[in-house]
């Protein structure tokens, strides 16, 4: 696919289950109203643009509905930017009320951490599925600068083909004229982007919790075995 000029790429970080894993320990250890220090996140501290969502699920099992989501496009160091951002998109994402303990049982939370940031060649000059987007433009009625953006897997999910993905986007930056406007503006700027995501739900999160805990029991009781073999 041709067009598009690179930018300043930070380091590729994948997402995986440990980095998942402290976003929900942020959240349950908030909610609980714990005093205990978190664990030590299990993995590197690399620096990354990220989101943390949150998805919630009928009572009668049906389809997931977002209950928050949050992140940055600029790097951040991902100990504390994990954290930082499970707990602003669970609790001060202002399309939602704050996410209370008795819904946990029906979350689901996705971690995304961002790279590939390059400049598109044009507004159609991006994949569905593929690409997220960040769209800056000059309003033209006001002049003043807006931007959004969508991640890789917004449009995929919607059903959304190239043009209503930037309509959507452009209404999502604040813009309530025509999006024709827009994309036929030379102010507008069309960034595309690529993810990588990791999910767990609250019971898959519950689940490797305990596991863990029981892993921590006996590996303390062998090394208790073997401190005593040692002294007799």
């Amino acid at each position: 696919m041709g067009g598009g000029g690179s930018v300043e790429q930070p380091k590729l970080v994948v997402a995986g289950l440990q980095h998942v894993l402290a976003a929900w320990e942020a959240l349950h250890h908030h909610l609980s109203g714990s005093s205990a220090p978190l664990p030590v996140p299990g993995f590197e501290d690399a620096t990354c643009p990220l989101f943390v969502s949150w998805h919630k699920a009928s009572r009668l099992g049906g389809d997931l509905r977002l209950r928050g989501c949050i992140g940055t496009l600029e790097p951040r160091p991902l100990h504390t930017a994990l954290r930082d951002y499970a707990l602003t998109s669970a609790l001060r994402d202002r399309r939602f009320a704050p996410i209370e303990a008795r819904e946990l049982p029906q979350l689901k939370c996705t971690v995304s951490l961002l790279s590939g940031f390059e400049t598109a060649g044009g507004w159609e000059d991006w994949e569905v599925g593929t690409h997220g987007l960040v769209i800056e433009f000059l309003d033209p009625a006001t002049g003043g600068r807006r931007t959004a953006t969508f991640l890789p897997e917004v449009a995929a999910h919607e059903g959304w083909d190239k043009q209503q993905t930037l309509d959507h986007l452009i209404r999502k930056a604040g813009y309530a004229g025509s999006p024709i406007a827009v994309r036929a503006s030379a102010t507008l700027k069309v960034t595309r982007y690529q993810s990588t995501t990791f999910s767990l739900t609250y019971d898959e999160y519950q689940r490797l919790t305990e596991e863990g805990q029981q892993g921590a029991i006996k590996l303390r009781r062998q090394r208790q075995l073997v401190a005593v073999g040692a002294q007799s």
